[in-house]
């Protein structure tokens, strides 16, 4: 594929075993593109739903990343590990996982749903005076990252047979899968880490309708899997614009768009072309990003 010619989001499926830098590399590879990013991370032992953002459409990055996730987990009772996932070092086992019943479990689920504070761990990216933690940590450092809020829509059990569980996930951007599965086990009293994670869903992109990482050098599969990035940013309040408007936001200039209730984020669109992405308020449309190639 020619550099370039390619602007929108790319929800790619992740294997398991690569890093999300491993799957952007090989797309800037396969698409001959160097502008080419992702809107949040998974861990190497997780698979699942990646959105690549490609070309211009790099600049609308920081509207996907705030979205929710869906995620399906497998969380081993009765070992904690340093990572809270099985790449980790075992900190502690228990056999009380044997005393355990469907019902004590869902009493500690029912305490991590809703907002709260997480902890992330300490073997996570988050940064310390601008170096990853888990970097910190494997040259001996002791990291205490601070807790940080977090929304856990739905956790609920899918299937039940110890030592394992598998869990269903909904939850706010920035939630650690790893913390849940470590908090669990907390609360139980019997250690716990994450055997398996698959993340399923961002916003309302779903992983069924993502292009296989194998089939990147596929330009028929590209096309038909990419994303315009109007198409993109469906989850956004969206003001159709004409000819005339589209011209005053493509210079920076603010529209009258009378009777738009206010937006702190909306999408101005010229047919099925993104314009700009800015702010509605007193009955003007102000942008803040305005695309060439929408």
């Amino acid at each position: 594929m020619s550099g370039g010619s390619l602007h929108g989001v790319l929800p790619v499926d992740k294997p398991s075993g690569v890093t999300s830098h491993d799957v952007v590399a090989a797309a800037r590879r396969a698409l001959g593109e160097r502008r080419i990013g992702h809107t949040g991370t998974l861990d190497p032992f997780a698979s699942g739903l990646l959105l690549l953002c490609v070309g211009e459409a790099t600049r609308l990055a920081e509207y996907l990343t705030t979205a929710e996730k869906r995620y399906d987990a497998t969380v081993r009772l009765g070992a904690a590990t340093d990572s809270g996932d099985l790449d980790g070092e075992v900190l502690s086992t228990s056999e009380g996982w044997r005393d355990l019943t469907l019902g004590v479990v869902e009493v500690a689920l029912s305490e991590l749903r809703g907002a709260r504070e997480q902890r992330p761990p300490s073997l996570s990216a988050k940064k310390v005076a601008g170096i990853p933690a888990h970097r910190r940590v494997r040259r001996g450092e002791e990291v205490v990252l601070p807790p940080r809020p977090v929304i856990v829509h739905e956790l609920e059990v899918t299937a039940f047979q110890l030592p394992e569980l598998r869990l269903g996930i909904r939850c706010s951007s920035g939630t650690y899968v790893r913390a849940l599965a470590r908090d669990l086990g907390e609360r139980l009293g019997v250690g716990a880490h994450v055997m398996a994670l698959r993340r399923t869903a961002i916003g309302p992109f779903v992983v069924d309708r993502a292009i296989g990482m194998g089939r990147l050098g596929d330009a028929q599969s590209v096309a038909e899997t990419l994303l315009s990035p109007l198409r993109a940013l469906q989850h956004l309040p969206r003001l159709e614009v004409g000819a005339e408007a589209s011209e005053d936001l493509g210079h920076g200039r603010a529209v009258l768009v009378p009777g738009e209730p206010d937006a702190s984020v909306a999408v101005a669109a010229c047919g099925a072309r993104l314009v700009a992405v800015g702010a509605v308020g007193e009955g003007r449309f102000r942008p803040r990003k305005v695309l060439a190639h929408g």
